[in-house]
Order: structure tokens, then sequence, then C-alpha cells
């Protein structure tokens, strides 16, 4: 790890600067040269190939949420855009690497991942193996010694426990950041655990269970624990079972770990710009990706737009700043707005997986944002996206 010669890229990376700004573009496109990672396979499968359609998606114009009237390629330009793809029907309409990234690269994908473990429980539900309903503590015993303890599995799949985790990134005392220290991805300035299950069991609960949104990756982190033990393996070899081998991947994934080989779920994947393309497609495809396999069932994808009776409520009246009123978080994905048009797999420093139904479009953008998050970056994007989605819906492209 971290062997690099002074003249060479990524040179002076260490696990207490990768995270910085003036890191962020390379390191998110070699956490495998920093950090331990596991592979998740696309176990020799066959690829599903996109067709090369270039569309004028460029210089679409736009207005900004603030009033500025910019085109989508200023828009990528200007939100520090690793790479950036949009497909329509299985053709790119537009695929570019405007920081050096190339199609086979793996880049960090921060919180999309946590829906991409969205999709294994849904595997897992298809199969019988894993109940939304259920306890926690069914799956995971250890659980019930925890603040896990009475939750269902539901709850942490729409982030409603009731468990005390703050996720402000720029707290360097929150839980967020404690999580990443006890499973290696910062130097450890805190005591206490030092792998993500010991972090994981030590957590408190502050409210009852099945309260407001509350956006915390700790939920994603048990959520994926459970999965393990629903699924009988551990989540590299479960992830690439049931759904890399199955979309028509192009290359592996990578997922980080801890010193006991558990990965970080919430965040940790890294995959390449088509891949993930790949993945929207299930969410488009009603849970069948390109190849025709089905990953999970088409009622997991009908309850991720449709959601709980509440889910709206609980979603506007979260302590978590959403900037996306009249939507909603349903099984580790975001509804931004009303109805269920576009979904979204979103993670901080602008990642994001955007999935427009109507249109039949998905796009997909990998970012180095200097900061975690930024609403005019985000709002931005999505804006971009759904021009284009318009553009393709009104036959103009």
């Amino acid at each position: 790890m971290l062997s690099e010669t002074s003249s060479s890229p990524g040179a002076g990376v260490t696990l207490n600067n990768w995270q910085t700004p003036e890191q962020l573009a390379w390191s998110f496109q070699h956490i495998a040269d920093i950090l331990p990672t596991a592979v998740i396979s696309r176990a020799a499968a066959p690829t599903a190939p996109f067709e090369s359609a270039p569309a004028p998606v460029d210089e679409l114009p736009l207005v900004t949420v603030d009033g500025r009237f910019l085109t989508v390629r200023e828009v990528m330009d200007w939100t520090y855009t690793d790479g950036w793809l949009v497909e329509h029907d299985g053709r790119l309409f537009a695929e570019h690497y405007p920081s050096g990234m190339a199609p086979g690269t793996r880049h960090l994908l921060m919180s999309v991942s946590k829906s991409l473990v969205s999709l294994v429980a849904g595997s897992l539900w298809g199969a019988g193996l894993l109940h939304p309903d259920a306890p926690v503590t069914a799956y995971v015993p250890q659980l019930a010694y925890s603040g896990y303890a009475g939750a269902t599995v539901r709850q942490l799949l729409d982030m409603r426990t009731g468990v005390r985790f703050s996720e402000e990134y720029t707290d360097p005392d929150a839980e967020v950041r404690q999580l990443e220290e006890a499973i290696g991805w910062k130097a450890w300035t805190h005591p206490g655990p030092r792998s993500m299950y010991e972090f994981l069991l030590g957590l408190q609960k502050v409210r009852e269970h099945g309260g407001l949104f509350e956006y915390r990756s700790a939920e994603t982190d048990v959520l994926g624990w459970i999965c393990e033990a629903a699924g009988g393996a551990r989540m590299p070899q479960l992830m690439s079972r049931l759904l890399w081998s199955r979309i028509g991947a192009e290359e592996d994934a990578n997922i980080g770990v801890d010193s006991t080989g558990t990965g970080m779920f919430d965040g940790g994947i890294s995959a390449s710009l088509r891949d993930m393309a790949r993945v929207g497609r299930v969410v488009l495809g009603d849970g069948v990706s390109m190849t025709g396999a089905r990953v999970t069932p088409a009622e997991w994808i009908h309850d991720t737009l449709t959601g709980a009776p509440d889910s709206r409520q609980v979603f506007a009246d979260s302590p978590t700043d959403t900037r996306m009123p009249g939507g909603m978080y349903r099984n580790q994905f975001w509804i931004p707005r009303e109805g269920s048009d576009v979904v979204l797999a979103l993670g901080i420093h602008g990642q994001m997986i955007y999935v427009n139904r109507p249109a039949r479009v998905v796009a997909v953008k990998l970012s180095s944002w200097p900061v975690p998050q930024d609403a005019w970056m985000l709002l931005s994007t999505i804006t971009a996206f759904d021009t284009i989605a318009a553009a393709v819906q009104e036959g103009r492209l």
C-alpha cells in the first residue's frame, strides 16, 4: 500500500490525507493502492455491450436552482467530474472522462454502495432468505446487546432506527468519522473498536425505533452484516453471485475491508462508470439486468418507488437536510421529488446513478468534489440529467 515514488501520481498520499481535496481525484481512482480491498468478481460472465450512439447532449441549455443559464457540459465542468455518461435503451449518448479516468477505471462510489447492498438484500428477499419485517436479531443475535435491539430489517432499509449516529462529515468526532478509524480508513485518534462489527455493537439507542428518517451510514453496515448472515457468505462473494455476475459487468469491482475482512458496506465499493450504468438498468428494468438475468424481484423495485404510507412525511420531517421537497428514502435509494419518475443512488463528493423511468434514461456521474456535500453541485447535476431525459422524451435526441 502507498508504494508510489515521489515523482509518480499519488506520491505523498497517506492514511491521513487521502480524503483531502488535493488528493481526492487520484485516491478515488486508486483505493486498492491505499487501503485493503476484496474483489467483487464478475465471475467471467458475458458482458452486456452498449451501442455507441453519440448525441448532442453536452450543449443542451438549462437553468440552475440559483438562476444561472448553463449547458450540460458546463455543469459537468464546474462540478469536479471524473467521469459521466448517459445511456438510453442500451445506447451510449455520452461518455466522458475529463480528469484522466479511463473506461476500465474503478472509482470509489461512496454511498452509492448502499444502493448496491439494497439490490443484494432484494435478491435475498426474493429467495425467501431475508424478511424486512423480521427483527435484526433473527439474523445477527449479537445485536441484542446493542442499540439495534428491537429494530427491524425494514427500519434499517429506510434508515428509521432510533440509534445515535452522527453523519456530520466535518466533525472529526462524529460517529461517521469514528467508524472510519475503526475500520482503518483513517489514522486512530479515538480509543475504542478496531473493526466494523465491534463498532456497530457499541452504538446506543436514543429514541424509539421506527420514527423519522435520518440518514446514517451505520444502518447500511448493519444491513450488510444481516445480508451476510442470511446469504451465508461474505459480501464480496455474495455481491458477486447475486449482482455483479448478473449485470453483464465489464470489470470486477472491489470493496474496502477492515482488519477482519469485513466490508465497508456503506461506502467502500469501487466500480467502473459503465458498470454503474448497468446497475441503473436493473432499477429501470424492474429488477432484470441488461443480460436478461433477474437480479431482484420486480416487487422490490416497485416497493422502492412506492414507499410506505408515511415515507414522504417522515422524510419531510427529518432532521437530515435533504434539499428534496416531496421526496423520500426507501430501500437505500432516494426518490428526489413527488411521484416516482426518478430514482437516485447518491454518494458524497459527487457520486450519482440517475434513473429516469419514463424516459428510459440512465445517467452516471463519478466525481471528486472538494467537499463532502454541496447542494448546488448536487441539484445542478440532477437538473442536467433531467434536461437530457426531457429531450429524449420530446424526441429531440
